[in-house]
């Protein structure tokens, strides 16, 4: 496996595009807000979504439209969620009818994705009109993934954006994915919008299989601010034109495919969480000894949803006793006199906590690994041998000054 340029277009057939069309008033033609992806022949499709008790529209409408196990397009929007809001249901229709008068296909054939402001009415007159350019746009190079990837961005700083190659009976297959997440992102489908396409020939049921296991350790394993979704959707696309054998079961090939698969969504998970709205550090939580994978996890999930650890390594403060605390109150039972915290980054690793006692460890030391981008916070415990890794993002000031007039 290597990575490639193109996103969701380095698989054969794919193509995408985004564009300005105006869902929201006064706001700039410079950022796109409709994006398109197209895939030359029907695919294999699957998809996994919020566990908001309150849905989107689109949520709702793509869930039915999945039954099937088959899609060719998907359109989504940027600047307004279509949840909870007037007309949502028939506007997620109307959205899915117009891409499909636009790419000659079948509103059945269509994934349609909102993001943004909840609680107001979609301009679907502007989605409507502005359908038949993205139609227009549609490029096969890496350019349409880009624009894609930037159309459905909200608060995101950066674009998520990643790639691989690899061989597959004999086959070159591609997997490519684009995703949008900064905020309102926590485990339990927290993936906001994220797109995966690949040429691989694999059935519809392997297809589920294979996202639901990448998921349980990637976009499952993350958490920005503890709040989950109301739009929170995963889509894989798989149209076969690599020329495999198609995958039907869980053999050698299916390995090989999820192993990649799995990489994508892990990348794309990673990099959600280090865009978190205002974050300066990733955060990796690493817990390893644990009698379980499930135990392992939701200690790991805790503490990196941990306000007052967040806030810790905001300030690049090795106050490991909100580690300990974060997982004293994850509902697991295990051994405090045990556990054992360290603190790594590019810049080196401290021991702080030995046998859930604190060491005597050099601040200045810890600071420096503390001022790094990504940040690791090792845990050891003696529970097993069993080990997760969950993701977050510091807390930081500007996360309150971006949310706290996000709708005007």
């Amino acid at each position: 496996m290597k990575y490639i340029e193109g996103g969701v277009c380095a698989a054969a057939g794919f193509k995408a595009s985004g564009i300005f069309c105006g869902i929201k008033a006064n706001s700039s033609p410079n950022k796109f807000d409709l994006a398109l992806i197209y895939s030359e022949v029907p695919c294999a499709a699957a998809g996994i979504f919020t566990k908001n008790r309150v849905k989107a529209a689109p949520v709702l409408l793509d869930i039915e439209t999945l039954k099937s196990g088959k899609a060719q397009a998907i359109a989504a929007n940027s600047k307004n969620a279509n949840a909870c809001a007037p007309e949502g249901m028939e506007n997620a229709k109307r959205m899915a009818a117009a891409a499909a008068s636009a790419l000659g296909l079948k509103a059945s054939d269509i994934i349609v994705s909102s993001t943004g402001v909840i609680g107001q009415r979609l301009n679907i007159e502007a989605i409507e009109k502005g359908l038949p350019q993205a139609a227009a746009a549609l490029s096969a190079s890496p350019a349409g993934s880009d624009a894609a990837a930037n159309a459905i961005m909200t608060t995101d700083t950066v674009k998520k954006e990643f790639a691989v190659e690899l061989t597959i009976g004999g086959k070159t297959v591609h997997i490519g994915g684009i995703a949008k997440g900064s905020g309102m992102i926590h485990p339990n489908m927290g993936t906001m919008l994220s797109y995966i396409t690949t040429d691989c020939a694999i059935n519809a049921e392997m297809l589920k299989k294979a996202l639901l296991s990448a998921n349980s350790v990637s976009f499952n394993r993350i958490s920005v601010d503890g709040d989950t979704s109301t739009n929170d959707s995963c889509v894989v696309l798989a149209n076969g034109l690599a020329g495999n054998a198609e995958i039907s079961s869980e053999n050698a090939d299916y390995a090989l495919f999820l192993e990649a698969f799995t990489a994508i969504c892990k990348d794309l998970a990673r990099s959600m969480a280090a865009d978190g709205e205002g974050a300066k550090h990733l955060i990796t939580c690493d817990v390893k000894g644990a009698k379980s994978v499930e135990q392992a996890e939701i200690i790991g999930k805790s503490v990196i949803g941990s306000s007052l650890t967040k806030a810790a390594i905001f300030g690049c403060d090795a106050n490991w006793g909100r580690v300990l605390a974060a997982m004293g109150y994850s509902g697991e039972d295990f051994a405090p006199e045990k556990v054992n915290v360290a603190f790594a980054s590019a810049a080196g690793k401290v021991d702080v906590c030995k046998n859930g006692m604190g060491l005597d460890f050099d601040e200045e030391l810890a600071k420096k690994i503390l001022t790094e981008k990504e940040v690791i916070i090792d845990i050891t415990m003696a529970e097993g041998d069993a080990q997760a890794v969950c993701w977050g993002c510091d807390l930081t000031y500007d996360y309150v000054k971006i949310n706290g007039d996000y709708r005007t």
